[in-house]
């Protein structure tokens, strides 16, 4: 049996292997042949399954905008801040979700361990979101003081508001893009395939609520 194997061999099932895993990381099925390869039809049959799953599961956000509409209505401009706070917190689940898929892929870590990951994540998703949340901050006061824009005379609880909601939501993106993994995982499912796409929108679904719950506490008895 000895070179019948060859390094070209091993090399091309790397390849192969490596490709797959990163298909099923943008939310799709592998695909069986090259890409210029595949046909329309096999490639909409491999997309669409992964895409209409996850815009059902995107419908959730727009349910969630609804239930908060009296508090846009009254401070609309809490509505601009909306796609960075998402987008702070499904990037940081997407981390964490990366790191957390290499780590299995690679042997490095059980599902025994996913207490020890979340012990890990929750702090260091709470400086992160503490990171952001400063800058966030920041950002609105610079704009208010420098007459770039006016966010009202209410600007400071507004910072406030956005800048708590940052850490609750970097976290909480952290700790759900850590833990993802490990659920799919243990219930028979490739973690790669679906991890990244579902915590987004999972973050998109809960970043909304804490951020208009931080809104309404900080801001209650002035823009709300």
């Amino acid at each position: 049996m000895l070179g019948i194997v060859t390094v070209d061999d091993v090399i091309d099932a790397l390849v192969e292997e490596s490709t797959e895993d990163v298909q099923r990381f943008g939310g799709m099925e592998a695909l069986d042949a090259p890409y210029m390869e595949i046909g329309f039809v096999e490639m909409i049959k491999k997309r669409a399954g992964w895409l209409c799953a996850l815009f059902l599961s995107e419908m959730l956000t727009a349910t969630a905008m609804q239930r908060f509409q009296g508090e846009i209505e009254h401070a609309a401009v809490l509505a601009m801040f909306i796609p960075l706070v998402m987008s702070s917190g499904g990037n940081s689940g997407s981390q964490a979700t990366s790191l957390v898929i290499r780590a299995l892929a690679l042997q490095e870590l059980k599902l025994r361990d996913w207490w020890r990951i979340a012990v890990r994540e929750l702090p260091t998703g709470l400086v992160l979101g503490s990171i952001l949340g400063v800058i966030g901050f920041t950002r609105i006061v610079l704009w208010q003081n420098l007459h770039i824009f006016s966010y009202g005379p209410h600007y400071l609880p507004l910072a406030v508001a956005v800048g708590f909601s940052l850490v609750g939501i970097v976290a909480f993106g952290s700790l759900a893009g850590s833990m993802l993994p490990f659920l799919l995982k243990r219930i028979g499912f490739d973690p790669a395939s679906a991890s990244a796409p579902f915590v987004a929108t999972l973050v998109d679904v809960t970043g909304l609520v804490i951020y208009f719950s931080v809104a309404f506490l900080v801001l209650h008895g002035t823009l709300l």
